[in-house]
Formats: C-alpha cells, structure tokens, sequence
C-alpha cells in the first residue's frame, strides 16, 4: 500500500501562486507515476498533471504555461506550482500515484479557492 498526503491548498487572489505537496509512503517501490487530480464543485475530477518515475510530464490543457509539476525522490514528494492562478482552478486537487498491476493509491485532498 501506498499512502499519500497532501498539503498546501487555502485561498489565494487570482494571479497569485500556490504550491501544494504530496509526501509517499509505504511501498513506494511499486510507484511507476505520480500526478495531481482536481474536482471542482458539481464537476466530474479531472487530470491536471503527470510525473513518471523518469521525470516525463503531461498537462491538461487549461494549465499549461501556468502549473508546473515536479518530484523530489529524496523526500519522495511530488509538488505542484502553481501560478497566475484563475478562478476557474478552484477545486479540491488530489494526489494520485499509479501502482501499475496493483492498482491506485489517492490522497485525501486539498482544498484550492482563488477568490477576491
């Protein structure tokens, strides 16, 4: 099993700058990705950005040029920058990490609000 955590999410002024984390543990061995979720409010969650135990990243669309996703295997930790934020990126961002054969693992998440 693999437990994630994350933190850093709150409230923040559109184009102002969030960076949330995701500590791993457990059996992080079995890790082949990691990457962040969002779910906004009567919305189905969506993917926003992938890491690969490689360092390879996807985003989604909407964020690009403004997020950026990033790992520290040393404190086995994937962040999430994120900049010149919108009203439109409230959500509850969750960690995910891919187990591969065994499956999913996701945190509990975080709650993000750009409001002025």
């Amino acid at each position: 099993q693999v437990q994630l955590v994350e933190s850093g999410g709150g409230l923040v002024q559109p184009g102002g700058s969030l960076r949330l984390s995701c500590a791993a543990s457990g059996s992080i061995q079995s890790i082949v990705g990691m990457g962040w979720y969002r779910q906004a409010p009567g919305k189905q969650r969506e993917l926003v950005a992938t890491i690969t135990t490689s360092g390879s990243t996807n985003y989604v669309d909407s964020i690009k040029g403004r997020f950026s996703i990033s790992r520290d295997d040393a404190n086995e930790t994937v962040y999430l920058q994120m900049n010149s934020m919108k009203l439109e990126d409230t959500a509850v961002y969750y960690c995910h990490a891919n187990l591969g054969i065994r499956g999913f693992s996701w945190g509990q998440g975080t709650q993000v609000t750009v409001s002025s």
